[in-house]
């Protein structure tokens, strides 16, 4: 089967045709026959389907005919994010080469004032999020009473993230006749409930059971402590023929660190996460897609719909906290018929979470095994250092002298040398005096040595007892002291 096949016009299978398309893919070939036929339709496709193409071919055509007025656009997209927006505009430029369709983008963190004068002149088909719809809905900027072709990208994705009292908001402000199509990965029951509200006798198609993972990729879990997750990054980066990769985490201080840790090993790595504003978001996707870098470290903005071609590998650095996201992160990689890698790190906090990603994907991620002479590479210092905090070790008791002695062979000391030996060995050196009591008695004091010896010490009064006996007699009442020679007194 091709394209022409399809019933689309010459002019948009030539424009196929010219971007390397000759044969669609399943989803293709049962949408785009319903679409022409004006009908509802509910596509339940994996993402990396080719299902962005299902809906744009066929409204290329059916838009084909009419006339534009200005600030009623003919048709509206619906995407959840600024990069599927932008993705889908970028479909509809190269699709719709060949044929006189105008186009407006409104999304946020680009200038208002643009939108507005685009919406003025016209168009015929609007791609845009919900927040800046209503934003310029509420500011009298846009009508949507002649909009008569709906699409609703990614639907499961705009229930995680609020956007559905937005949606219904929009679907009450269209007109009553008009043409739906809603896209999912999964039908949960929110889904099914708008559906039912808003869309009339829809067509259903499924390509592939809900939330199963494409069969063209390769997916392992790999156990690894938290601690050591960059090393085995790094270890399958540079051993596992990686050409191009995206790496998911969940929180996005991760990216920045990880992107930043891959930068300084030598690894061309981009980001792009919530933080970061619109240009520099793009800037970083066309460098992915250029081969600037050939490793994007994101959060889970991007892990929707965006399709850049010959991605080898997809990493879950973290394991995703909603089993939904662990099907669209994958899905960047074994996209229109190719095959492709996908590893997920799994740490002992996210037992759970793999759990209930085998249980909505039905098969059971084997566990990657890593050849057994085959090592990570050891983080620097600076990053060990910071992930890996030291254990306080218990200090090793020292075993005795002698037994260390014993133990580590060390040759026994020479005896010292006497002192005799060194005076003797030094000619002019100075001998010590000898302790005191080892000292000759002086001449003078010979005499008087043995009668201190024998006589006891008496013991000394207190300070100011010594005092008060010089100053009055003894205890007998008789002066002790010399007889003054005033006193013409002759002593006893």
């Amino acid at each position: 089967m091709t394209f022409a096949d399809l019933g689309l016009s010459d002019e948009l299978v030539q424009a196929v045709s010219a971007k390397g398309y000759d044969t669609p893919t399943p989803i293709q070939a049962q949408a785009i026959p319903q679409v022409l036929m004006m009908r509802d339709l509910v596509a339940i496709a994996q993402t990396g389907t080719g299902k962005t193409a299902s809906f744009v071919l066929p409204m290329i055509d059916i838009l084909a005919h009419g006339r534009r007025r200005a600030m009623m656009p003919r048709s509206l997209i619906l995407e959840p994010t600024r990069e599927l927006a932008a993705q889908v505009a970028e479909n509809f430029e190269a699709y719709g080469v060949n044929h006189d369709l105008k186009m407006a983008l409104l999304i946020g963190g680009v200038q208002m004032g643009d939108q507005v004068k685009a919406l003025n002149e016209g168009v015929d088909v609007l791609i845009a999020t919900p927040g800046r719809l209503m934003d310029l809905f509420e500011r009298g900027k846009i009508l949507l009473t002649g909009c008569d072709l709906l699409v609703i990208d990614e639907a499961d994705r705009m229930l995680d993230m609020g956007f559905i009292p937005d949606i219904e908001t929009i679907c009450s402000k269209l007109p009553a006749q008009r043409q739906t199509l809603l896209f999912s990965a999964t039908m949960p029951p929110p889904i099914k409930k708008l559906s039912d509200k808003f869309l009339t006798n829809p067509k259903s198609i499924e390509v592939a059971r809900p939330a199963t993972a494409n069969i063209n990729i390769v997916q392992h879990k790999v156990k690894v402590d938290v601690r050591k997750k960059r090393e085995m990054l790094r270890h399958l980066l540079r051993t596992d023929n990686v050409t191009t990769a995206i790496v998911f985490c969940n929180r996005k201080t991760t990216v920045r660190e990880l992107a930043k840790s891959l930068k300084q090993d030598g690894f061309s790595a981009g980001e792009i996460h919530g933080d970061m504003d619109q240009s520099s978001r793009i800037a970083e996707l066309d460098r992915f897609k250029d081969g600037s870098i050939n490793i994007l470290v994101a959060s889970d903005v991007a892990a929707r719909g965006l399709d850049v071609k010959g991605v080898s590998h997809v990493f879950n650095f973290d394991t995703p906290w909603h089993p939904d996201d662990y099907v669209h992160r994958i899905g960047r990689t074994g996209r229109a018929g190719a095959t492709g890698r996908a590893f997920t790190f799994v740490a002992d906090a996210d037992a759970e979470a793999i759990e209930n990603v085998e249980k909505l994907t039905g098969i059971k991620i084997p566990v990657y095994e890593m050849a057994a002479d085959a090592k990570p590479d050891r983080a620097p210092r600076a990053e060990r250092a910071e992930a890996e905090p030291r254990e306080e070790r218990p200090r090793r008791e020292r075993a005795p002298r002698k037994a260390r002695a014993a133990v580590e062979d060390r040759p026994e000391r020479a005896p010292r040398e006497t002192v005799a030996e060194v005076v003797a060995e030094v000619p002019e050196a100075r001998v010590e005096r000898a302790p005191r009591a080892e000292r000759a008695p002086r001449p003078e004091r010979a005499a008087e040595a043995p009668r201190r010896a024998e006589e006891p010490r008496q013991e000394r009064a207190p300070r100011r007892d010594r005092r008060q006996d010089n100053d009055s007699a003894d205890d007998t009442g008789a002066w002790n002291g010399p007889v003054p020679g005033f006193l013409n007194v002759s002593a006893l």
